[in-house]
């Protein structure tokens, strides 16, 4: 599982810590905000064919990571406020998922697991 280094996420809470952004961070105004970045993030992709994809992303890259650094910053900020562990939260995520998703269910199919 990659996630951010201590490094830069010191380096994150250095760069809100200066600006006196913390007022404005609770955990509504940062999941408000991460939604917001993830609905840009897919202003990307609004109306393109699944063929064309690619080709928006190699053209688009430049702002399609911009808008994933967003999101992934205001993650950051969210896990380290709240106390989560990103990592361990995944993990435990992934094993409650590997149980509603068993592989001889679900393999090849995209049904929520309750139609499974």
């Amino acid at each position: 599982m990659t996630h951010l280094p201590e490094e830069l996420t010191q380096r994150l809470l250095a760069f809100r810590a200066e600006r006196d952004w913390e007022q404005f961070h609770n955990a509504r105004s940062l999941a408000t905000a991460l939604s917001v970045e993830a609905s840009e993030l897919l202003e990307h992709f609004i109306w393109a064919k699944d063929a064309d994809v690619a080709e928006i992303v190699d053209k688009r890259r430049d702002e399609i990571e911009a808008e994933l650094a967003d999101v992934g910053m205001l993650l950051a900020y969210l896990c380290h406020d709240l106390g989560v562990d990103l990592a361990a939260a995944v993990s435990r995520k992934m094993d409650a998922n590997a149980i509603k998703y068993p592989v001889e269910k679900s393999r090849g199919r995209s049904e929520k697991y309750t139609r499974l």
